[in-house]
């Protein structure tokens, strides 16, 4: 939780809020792929990209 605080501190001070979609959607995609990695679903996780 530290490091969360500390990225939101960061954004806030040097106002660099643009970044925050781009890392939201880099952790979505990285939760996905470990999610799907083994399981019965990856092959259709796979179709829509």
């Amino acid at each position: 939780m530290e490091f969360i605080k500390d990225l939101w501190g960061f954004l806030r001070e040097r106002k660099k809020f643009w970044l925050l979609p781009l890392i939201l959607i880099l952790l979505t995609f990285g939760v996905l792929i470990v999610l799907t990695a083994g399981s019965a679903i990856a092959p259709f996780i796979y179709t829509l990209f």
